[in-house]
Formats: structure tokens, C-alpha cells, sequence
């Protein structure tokens, strides 16, 4: 079957030049963008019942801009003032300046990686009379707690946000040639918002092992893997499919 139409589980790019849009021109694809899961905050009343104290900590780790909006969501509903003397250790200098939502950025010790966590434990790894709160969502990465602990680091893992699926009644009656996926938590919304749903025809695009286990452990079958050596992107992956699946045709 020739691929026209893709679903992709992700919010919509901010802008034109993504290479989804290239993809989409190149191929005479209509490729549609709609988020399968969302992130929500824990009640103030549930983060009580970790017994987490967040001023007994004298720096936090950001890996994303959600953690820094539920740290000061939860601060504020307790009525925290945070000290200024708070450090705050980042994964990006973006997650860095995001920061001046809630503080005054050049009064504050920042400090920032250049966008992976094995980058950032550099820098944490030079505070280490520091005591770290770590705020994250409930399907974090392990290597965060992992690495922590092998470097000896004094810290706190709070359960900030969760992951839950999206609803996505309105999608009942809408086919798609292909859906394409980006994490294990797509495929689970889709199977709690389609019980009944049956792949027939339809192609499935993963991105990364775990979520190809994801398909499969549902009983459904991964049509297009990324990254390959050969297409180290999923655009690249879904490409290379089309372009097949039209030859096929001929």
C-alpha cells in the first residue's frame, strides 16, 4: 500500500523547516502532529507524603523546563521561600534561562550542561558538598539516579510529574496509513484509548528499543525502526519506507 496520510504522536514542530515538513513536501505526504500523552503534576497533598524536604537542600537538578515549573509549583503551595543562595544545576543552557520565569537570574548560582545528563554529572561532580534534589517525572531515565550514585552524591529523587495518556476520543473515526511513535507511553495511550484497535494495513514507525518492545509486547508489529546506521533519524527511517512502498507499487 502507498503511505499517505501519518499520524505522528508528538506535538507539532514550532516551525516550518523541521525536517517532518521537508518529509511531508518530498514525499506529498499529509502528515498530522498530535500529542498521545501528557504531563501532569503531583497534588501538593501526595508530594507531602514523600517526606521531602526541600530546604535541606542546597541545590537542584533541572533536566527539563517541566521539573523547574513543578519545583516552583510545589514550593509556592507550600509556601517555600527558596533561598538565594539555592544552586541550580541544568541539563541545557535553554532549561538555564527558563529559570527567569521564577528567579532573578544574574543574583543566582546557575549552572549548565551542554544537554546530556553524563555532561552535567562533570559539574556536579565539582559541588559534591552539595546536597541535591532531583526533581522528575515517574518514567525518568535510570542512568539519573545510577550516575548519581556512582559519583557518591549526596541526593533527594522526588516524584514531581507524571506521564499520563492523552485523550484521544476525537481520533475514533480518523485512519491513518502509519502512526509513528517515540516512546513506550505512546503506545500505551493508544491501546487505553482503543481497546479494540486491530493494525490491519496500518504501518507502525518506533523510535528506539524500547519502544519497538512496546509494539510488540502489544501484540502489533514495528514496520519502520529508527535510528539505523542507515537512517539515523526517524525521518530518514520513514523516508526510505515510503520511497520503497512506492516502488512496490509500480
Amino acid at each position: 500500500m502507498k503511505i499517505k496520510k501519518i499520524l505522528v504522536s508528538q506535538p507539532e514542530p514550532v516551525n516550518d523547516k523541521s525536517p517532518y515538513s521537508e518529509l511531508a513536501e518530498k514525499n506529498n505526504l499529509k502528515i498530522d502532529f498530535r500529542p498521545f500523552i501528557q504531563v501532569e503534576g503531583i497534588p501538593v497533598k501526595e508530594f507531602r507524603q514523600n517526606r521531602i524536604d526541600i530546604l535541606a537542600h542546597t541545590g537542584v537538578v533541572f533536566t527539563s523546563r517541566t521539573a523547574v515549573d513543578n519545583y516552583f509549583r510545589i514550593s509556592e503551595e507550600l509556601r517555600l521561600t527558596i533561598p538565594d543562595t539555592m544552586k541550580y544545576f541544568c541539563i541545557s543552557e535553554a532549561t538555564a534561562f527558563y529559570l527567569q520565569k521564577y528567579i532573578v537570574y544574574r543574583k543566582r548560582k546557575i549552572f549548565y550542561a551542554k544537554g546530556t545528563f553524563a555532561d552535567l554529572m562533570e559539574t556536579i561532580k565539582k559541588h559534591k558538598d552539595e546536597k541535591f534534589l532531583v526533581p522528575l517525572s515517574d518514567t525518568h531515565k535510570e542512568e539519573i539516579p545510577k550516575k548519581l550514585e556512582q559519583a557518591k552524591i549526596k541526593y533527594s529523587k522526588t516524584i514531581m510529574y507524571r506521564t499520563v495518556s492523552a485523550d484521544l476520543s476525537d481520533l475514533s473515526d480518523v485512519n491513518y496509513d502509519m502512526l509513528v511513535f517515540y516512546s513506550p507511553s505512546g503506545i500505551k495511550s493508544l491501546l487505553e484509548n482503543f481497546p479494540e484497535f486491530k493494525q490491519n494495513n496500518t504501518q507502525i514507525a518506533v523510535f528506539g528499543p524500547k519502544t519497538a518492545k512496546a509494539v510488540k509486547d502489544a501484540g502489533l508489529k514495528v514496520n519502520v525502526k529508527a535510528p539505523t546506521k542507515e537512517a539515523p533519524s526517524m525521518t530518514m527511517a520513514i523516508d526510505q519506507f515510503v520511497k520503497e512502498k512506492a516502488k512496490e507499487k509500480k
